[in-house]
């Protein structure tokens, strides 16, 4: 086999195809929108553009299923985009280079987009099929999922008829997702104020990378190192033994990915500068051997760099320094409810300091609203005694499960019919649009499914070729065996 498209079964393939040549990144999405308003018009469906850009195709019933039940299948067209520092690559223009890898779908050096392009192929290909038995269906693709939910935050009442909705943007095959967590923004903005760098220092650039990122909220509970808290950590004993002097840094570009690189510009006292490069290759012996089962290829280095003019003020950097290094991070408390489940969880996604100007935003995540507000404002709080400004937005609200939920009964039906087991039942520490697609239209019966994918949001991202099958499988069975009104 040489491309995707021979792989099976090929009417989700070739559509995947399809998206890995249109540039898709979040926010970026005007060309993956004109293509699915296209798909829908050539297939002689109802095709509807609403004014914030979600594409819903409506298609008849086919005969003798006119009185089922009507079927929404969602997914979203934006894709996270994430690569290699070493890897030149456009994500506005570029498309994805895709690699068969033994079981697995993957990409050179990029996030994938199977998050969430194959449920997004699957919709497609059952939008094209002749052959199908299905109800009414309707394909709701969203835009902008990954940085805000935008597209589900401005879908409007009375473009939808259906009374189910089948979410296909969860990441394990056999597992049925009937909840999620949600999520608010914490973005914390300072001038923190700089000066003249004094005379007698050198420069120095320090730089962590390697790491492998991820899902902020599904590999948040795989013990991973965040750049930014593995800089700001030496950071704050290097001011201390050294007196380093901090210009400028960088960690992250997404406020839903861990981030897998950080630097800093800083400079020191010149007569200090032997002992400061011994004591970088420490730290990273360090951190090397804690983090060697998670972070096998770790590097945090340090170069000579030009020496810059200005340096933040001392009492500022030394409250900004130690506020990112205390920062709530990673996973706050499991789910007394759902073994193995994260309730909360917070990840520093993003610090920029530079020209005078200081910002750091968090993603904060949880199945409890209120636990989801504590661990913000926990957040604000620290940022508060330094004297910046916070600003929480983006709140979104979690989908509750309903255990009583009819779809679930037929899909678990169906499932074991299909496969031989009963799928288990989970929900997801991720934000699936359920929860506001609910909250739109709370007459939605709603479960969310899909193959197995792991490491989305990394260039590691990759989709299980024999899931996929399964998958689509599982998913024609769903269709045919939805019951009538």
């Amino acid at each position: 086999m040489s491309t995707i498209k021979d792989l099976e079964p090929r009417e989700i393939w070739k559509h995947f195809y399809s998206l890995t040549r249109i540039p898709r990144p979040s926010k970026k999405e005007k060309e993956v929108i004109a293509f699915m308003k296209k798909f829908g018009e050539d297939l002689g469906l109802e095709t509807i553009v609403d004014k914030i850009g979600n594409v819903i195709i409506k298609k008849p019933a086919t005969p003798g299923y006119e009185n089922r039940k009507g079927v929404v299948l969602q997914g979203h067209l934006d894709m996270v985009p994430q690569k290699n520092s070493d890897k030149k690559f456009n994500f506005e223009k570029d498309p994805i280079v895709t690699h068969i890898d033994g079981e697995w779908v993957t990409a050179d050096g990029t996030t994938l987009g199977s998050d969430n392009g194959i449920g997004v192929a699957a919709a497609m290909a059952v939008l094209e099929s002749k052959t199908l038995n299905h109800g009414p269906l309707e394909a709701l693709f969203t835009v902008d999922e990954e940085t805000g939910m935008t597209g589900a935050f401005g879908l409007k009442p009375g473009l939808l008829d259906a009374d189910i909705l089948i979410n296909m943007d969860s990441e394990d095959e056999g597992e049925l997702y009937v909840g999620c967590a949600g999520g608010i923004d914490v973005a914390a903005r300072s001038k923190p104020g700089m000066e003249k760098t004094p005379a007698g220092m050198k420069g120095y650039k320090v730089i962590v990378k390697g790491l492998k990122g991820g899902h902020s909220g599904l590999d948040i509970n795989l013990g991973r190192a965040n750049a930014n808290k593995v800089l700001f950590r030496f950071l704050m004993q290097a001011e201390s033994d050294f007196g380093i002097r901090l210009s400028e840094a960088s960690g992250g570009d997404l406020r839903n990915a861990i981030p897998r690189e950080s630097y800093a510009l800083l400079t020191l006292p010149g007569k200090k500068a032997g002992k400061f490069e011994s004591f970088v290759k420490d730290y990273e012996k360090m951190y090397r051997q804690e983090f060697a089962e998670t972070e096998p290829n770790l590097s945090f280095t340090c170069e000579k760099a030009k020496l810059p003019a200005r340096v933040i003020k001392p009492r500022k950097q030394f409250k900004l320094i130690r506020a990112l290094f205390a920062c709530p991070n990673g996973v706050q408390r499991m789910s007394s409810s759902m073994k193995g489940l994260v309730e909360t969880s917070t990840n520093l996604a993003i610090v920029n300091i530079k020209n005078g100007s200081f910002e750091a935003i968090s993603l904060t995540r949880s199945s409890v609203d209120s636990a989801k507000e504590a661990i913000a404002w926990k957040i604000a709080g620290v940022f508060h005694l330094m004297g910046a400004k916070v600003k929480l937005s983006g709140d979104y609200p979690g989908w509750k499960p309903n255990m009583d939920s009819p779809i679930l009964k037929t899909c678990q039906q169906v499932y074991k019919k299909e496969f031989g087991k009963i799928p288990e039942i989970k929900a997801i520490h991720a934000g699936l649009e359920c929860g506001l697609l609910g909250g739109v239209y709370p007459n939605l019966d709603m479960i969310s499914f899909g193959p197995t994918i792991r490491f989305p949001h990394s260039p590691d991202e990759k989709v299980n070729i024999q899931t996929v099958e399964k998958f689509w499988k599982f998913l024609l069975a769903i269709l045919e065996s939805v019951p009538e009104k």
